[in-house]
């Protein structure tokens, strides 16, 4: 799994506080781990956009400016003003190399169904799921090669490589299938 740096301030709290951080154009969040004291940070709008703006989920090396010793951790939630939708708050959670955490990790279909080439369309019902692991075990996203789908064949939870990952939802779980298009509209092969 790809770990991004981020370089952090420590913060001061407070409702008034957390406006001057904003004001000097600064984000202000939060570090939290288990067993750990929570850490008020700043960082700069920059520093997090490749952990925000992606589908995927990354793991942190927060580095304090001035220390030595870095944090692992990952984006558990992120806070977005309703009229301008610019950065007010995140939240990173710690992680400690023997405990399991809960992340939310994307569904990644890779390929194009036989069954879409031949008039079918393709449903994505499942998009992201939540995985419990070690931090080790992490993963980006969960992938599956749909390219072999066909016409009316579906894409389970059990056939995607889920090895060393928790996973609460039953196994027949459906992630995606190729379904015949409405209003019967015959493909090239089935007028043959």
């Amino acid at each position: 799994m790809k770990e991004i740096a981020l370089v952090a301030e420590r913060r001061s709290t407070g409702k008034r506080a957390s406006k001057d951080v904003r004001n000097s154009g600064f984000i202000p969040g939060i570090y939290y781990a288990q067993g750990d004291e929570n850490i008020n940070i700043k960082v700069k709008p920059l520093a997090l956009r490749p952990i925000v703006y992606t589908s995927l989920t990354r793991l942190v090396n927060l580095q304090f400016e001035g220390e030595s010793n870095n944090r692992l951790c990952f984006l558990k939630d992120v806070n977005f003003d309703p009229v301008t939708d610019q950065i007010v708050h995140f939240d990173l959670q710690g992680i400690k190399e023997d405990q399991k955490v809960t992340v939310e990790v994307p569904f990644q279909l890779i390929g194009q169904p036989v069954g879409v080439r031949q008039g079918g369309k393709l449903m994505q019902t499942l998009h992201k799921i939540k995985i419990k692991c070690l931090p080790n075990d992490m993963v980006e996203s969960l992938e599956a090669n749909i390219s072999k789908l066909a016409m009316g064949d579906v894409l389970y939870l059990k056939d995607i490589n889920t090895e060393n990952l928790e996973i609460e939802l039953p196994e027949d779980t459906v992630i995606a299938r190729v379904s015949k298009p409405r209003g019967g509209v015959a493909t090239a092969q089935e007028s043959k």
